[in-house]
């Protein structure tokens, strides 16, 4: 490691500001020899300004010394900040963050300073609605706003207030708005003129509403009149930045503060939907800034490379972060966050790009970062030019290389034209600035229309879509690339070497396209993404369902874009959910923590469960996966999303019903969703109902409690139900409760002991203890879970009459079969005999006929493993339960399929599927050894 004097001497060589300082004031080279291994935080900062902090409270003002104090001191961080740096002593965050940090110190002391003498000539602005002081609100934009300031930067600053009135306390007063324009302008002077001490940072307040013709300040109510109707595109990107930092946290105004200027800020920056059309007007935005470069630097000889706003510059990688937090902001919160490295960990831990690119952009990043902060350290000046002048490039390269080591300036060169080659690679991938990638949106070829041999009914459709209203009535520009699309497609549909569906494909398309044709973001997916149009054609020809789904919810066209997420659900399921568990809770605390957030709450958890359904549907049809899911592990996924969505729906209500009742919020109380049938038996479909029964612990005959939990049952049903702008989640069936609909809602855990127990004159049905076969524990609390399948294992191993039993099963097995009445001659796979209702009642038999002898029938393994089970247990040949495992799995892919393309009954020609005729046999085989041989079995 360097000594301190070695170190000094660099400092000198690589800036003539700290050598000009260091000449001028010795004695701070003794002060940075005791800084300089002292990380640079926050109290390190308020240590130097501790003579303006003095100056505040005391008894007479030296406005003057003031200003001195606060420049010396920002000389003094600068110093500190540029030794720690060149030696390699801080990275960039401690960089960045320490003049941040510093910036809004300086600020907030200034006002405190200001604040003193406009109170005492005339009075305080008062907010009538807090009955306190009014302070001035300092928005930092830009780097400030990120924590992201460079060693030279100015500071972009917004001045607002929180409404119009007259000050209070003294002689004289004034109106709000003169108040506080007196306190920015004086707040301006403080920060920016320059004296014999230098400067604190200079000012930029372009960003304001009107831009330098607008008021210096302005009231909320002017700030969202201006974004309603003034407000222009470039500024949602200028206040992803924008952070209050006046009034400080600490202060009893900030919270108040905080969510008026969020609840302005918010619905401006992000839409609530998944925002595509920010990519065209970011790449518009992009071109006219590098033209300005270009021109500004062409104007200047030997400043021909802006590492800021060039080609693979600075401004390159912030826009790329920026692009991810617009288009996705809206809908997830984690987005709304400043700094651009986080945004890009945020990005590759979303998939939006890979591993590498993320890394590539990082490094990339702080490389360009550093560079900035040596070219600026040289003179302190707010420039970006790397110099053409080789003796100041050998020196940038020197001061670029790691301690103890020195790179020449070719080497130094090639690293910057690397890192910049692969952001303007990514950058033009990113906003698809090669057009030839992009869809062709000019006038068709006169008299296109679709194949007629290939799209007999499309080409019906277009002609129909052509001399239509509707068309006529949108945008030139939405017809064009409604027509361009439908063109592609069929040009898509035409090169696929599958011969059939190609019509019924480019039929379902033109749903699609109808239903998303006047939002625009959602066909600047399909327009600028090739991929996207590539795999909604995929799905159109695979599954009637998923089309009809995406259609109904076009917002998931996004998960079309890349199969990053499909994989991360095959690969890691359990990492998985709980990420998707995290991301909603956090959508969910955002929108509920000030006041009640239910309607938008039910609308996240909607579009939540619309979402995942969709990613399992891709990964079901083999779309963005080398291999497509099997039905098995397609009801898994369902399965796990249905539990989650019970859990958290059970943990958002239960605030509301403890509220009422007066009960505490925390712990969650004793209550439990018990799932049956199709969820119990992990068997969920893509539209099934949920079957469940509502469990609770409290002493018998407690009607208080039963009461609260009634009402914490309707709510869950309720937020579960209802139909939104969103749409529903589920259909509910509550039947399954003991007595069924004449029972009470919710149920004792002693109770439902008791009814499945038979203990008293209110008993459980043979059919009720075949439906516990299947039934488990979902959601709620997990002491009530372990309640439920105790009672669930003493009812299930009861030894029984199996004669009673087989003539049971075997009645309710014919009122099943007469409530599917199948008058065709096609194959239920469900319901005929030989189907999965057979193979269900067969498992069942199994388990409460022999589950007192052996218990491992107990668990809810699903009737595949169940029947592998019965078999080693050698309750039927071995043979025979893979035979009928290997039928109901048969059956299930069988009846999945059809289920996806469409079909309300599934039911085939058994003369065309020989695998089938084979399988069903195979399972009226085992049910007439089973209800009709010796009666042991």
């Amino acid at each position: 490691m360097m000594d301190f004097s070695t170190q000094i001497e660099f400092l000198k060589q690589h800036s003539t500001y700290a050598q000009r300082w260091l000449n001028a004031r010795p004695d701070w080279v003794d002060w940075l020899n005791i800084k300089s291994s002292q990380e640079i935080d926050l109290s390190g900062i308020q240590e130097l300004l501790s003579p303006c902090l003095l100056a505040v409270s005391a008894a007479e003002h030296n406005e003057a010394q003031f200003m001195a104090d606060l420049r010396l001191a920002r000389q003094r961080l600068m110093l500190w900040v540029a030794y720690r740096d060149l030696n390699g002593l801080a990275d960039l965050t401690e960089v960045t963050h320490a003049l941040s940090y510093f910036a809004q110190e300086a600020v907030n002391l200034s006002i405190a300073y200001i604040r003193r003498d406009l109170g005492e000539r005339f009075g305080l602005p008062w907010s009538a609605d807090r009955d306190a002081e009014m302070p001035l609100m300092v928005v930092g934009m830009g780097k400030l706003g990120g924590m992201e300031l460079n060693l030279s930067s100015d500071i972009d600053l917004i001045f607002l207030y929180e409404h119009e009135g007259e000050t209070q306390g003294a002689i004289k007063s004034l109106s709000h708005h003169e108040w506080f324009t007196r306190m920015g302008k004086r707040l301006i002077k403080f920060l920016a003129e320059h004296d014999e001490n230098g400067f604190v940072f200079r000012v930029d307040m372009r960003l304001r509403p009107n831009g330098d013709s607008g008021p210096l300040v302005c009231s909320l109510d002017m700030l969202e009149e201006y974004l309603l109707v003034q407000g222009r595109e470039w500024e949602r990107y200028a206040w992803i930045k924008g952070r209050l930092i006046t009034p400080s946290p600490e202060s009893p105004a900030f919270t108040t503060c905080q969510q008026e200027l969020d609840q302005l800020i918010r619905p401006f920056v992000y839409r609530r939907h998944l925002d595509y059309g920010v990519i065209a007007s970011i790449r518009e935005l992009h071109a006219q800034i590098q033209r300005e470069a270009e021109k500004r630097s062409s104007a200047h000889q030997g400043r021909s490379k802006d590492i800021k706003l060039g080609r693979g510059g600075i401004r390159e990688i912030e826009f790329l972060a920026q692009m991810f937090q617009l288009m996705r902001g809206g809908t997830d919160p984690r987005f709304r966050i400043r700094p651009t490295l986080e945004v890009l960990d945020l990005v590759k831990l979303q998939g939006g790009l890979s591993v590498k690119e993320i890394e590539a952009l990082k490094a990339a990043y702080q490389f360009l970062r550093r560079l900035e902060h040596r070219i600026q350290v040289w003179e302190d000046q707010q420039t970006h030019y790397l110099p053409e002048d080789g003796a100041a490039r050998t020196r940038l390269a020197l001061s670029m290389s790691a301690p103890g080591k020195r790179q020449d300036q070719s080497a130094f060169l090639m690293e910057l034209d690397t890192h910049q080659a692969i952001v303007a690679q990514l950058f033009e991938k990113a906003f698809l600035l090669d057009d030839s990638a992009r869809l062709d949106t000019g006038l068709l070829t006169l008299g296109w229309q679709p194949d007629e041999l290939i799209f007999p009914e499309s080409l019906k459709r277009w002609l129909l879509w052509m001399d239509s209203v509707k068309r006529r009535q949108l945008p030139e520009k939405s017809q064009l690339i409604f027509s361009n699309l439908i063109c592609k497609a069929a040009q898509s549909l035409q090169e696929d070497n599958l011969a059939a569906g190609k019509d019924i494909a480019l039929l379902r398309f033109f749903d699609l396209l109808e239903a998303i044709v006047r939002r625009s973001a959602y066909l600047s997916i399909l327009s600028e993404y090739p991929k996207a149009l590539l795999n909604v054609l995929a799905l159109m020809r695979t599954s009637q369902w998923g089309a009809e789904y995406l259609t109904q919810h076009p917002h998931l066209l996004d998960y079309l874009l890349n199969s990053r997420t499909e994989i991360a659900l095959i690969e890691e399921p359990e990492q998985y959910w709980q990420e998707v568990s995290s991301t909603l809770n956090l959508r969910l605390d955002d929108v509920m923590s000030s006041g009640d957030g239910s309607e938008q709450a039910m609308d996240i958890l909607r579009v939540t469960h619309h979402t995942e359904t969709f990613i399992t549907l891709l990964a079901d049809v083999g779309i963005g996966v080398e291999q497509a899911l099997s039905v098995e592990k397609v009801s898994d996924h369902l399965s796990t999303l249905a539990d989650l969505i019970l859990q958290t729906t059970f943990e958002r209500v239960w605030p509301s019903v403890a509220q009422k009742f007066g009960i505490p919020k925390e712990p969650l109380p004793p209550f439990a969703i018990i799932s049956y049938g199709k969820l119990g038996g992990k068997e969920l479909g893509y539209a099934s109902d949920l079957d469940v029964i509502f469990l609770y612990q409290a002493k018998e005959g407690d009607f208080t409690h039963q009461e609260v939990y009634t009402l914490l049952a309707k709510r869950v049903i309720n937020w579960l139900t209802t139909y939104t702008s969103a749409g529903s989640l589920f259909e509910i069936d509550t039947r399954l409760r003991p007595n069924g609909a004449a029972g009470f809602l919710v149920t004792s855990t002693d109770a439902f002991k008791k009814y499945q127990l038979r203990e008293g004159g209110n008993a459980a049905w043979v059919w009720e203890h075949q439906a516990l076969t299947r039934a488990r524990f979902s959601a709620g609390s997990k002491d009530v879970g372990f309640d439920f399948d105790a009672v669930r294992s003493e009812v299930l191993s009861q030894k029984r009459d199996i004669g009673a039993l087989r003539f049971e099963i075997e009645e309710m097995r014919r009122k099943v079969h007469a409530g599917h009445p199948n008058p065709g001659t096609d194959f239920d796979l469900k319901h005929d005999a030989g189907g999965m209702v057979d193979i269900e009642f067969m498992v069942q038999y199994l388990i409460l006929a022999h589950a007192h002898r052996f218990p491992q029938l107990v668990a809810n393994l699903g009737n595949i493993a169940l029947l592998r089970i019965a078999g080693a247990a050698d309750l039927i040949p071995l043979d025979v339960a893979q035979n009928v495992a290997n039928a109901y799995r048969l059956l299930r892919a069988h009846q999945h399929r059809l289920r996806l393309d469409g079909a309300e009954k599934t039911r085939v020609n058994l003369r065309q599927e020989p695998k089938l005729i084979e399988a069903r046999q195979s399972v009226l085989n085992l049910w007439q050894e089973l209800f009709s041989a010796r009666p042991e079995i």
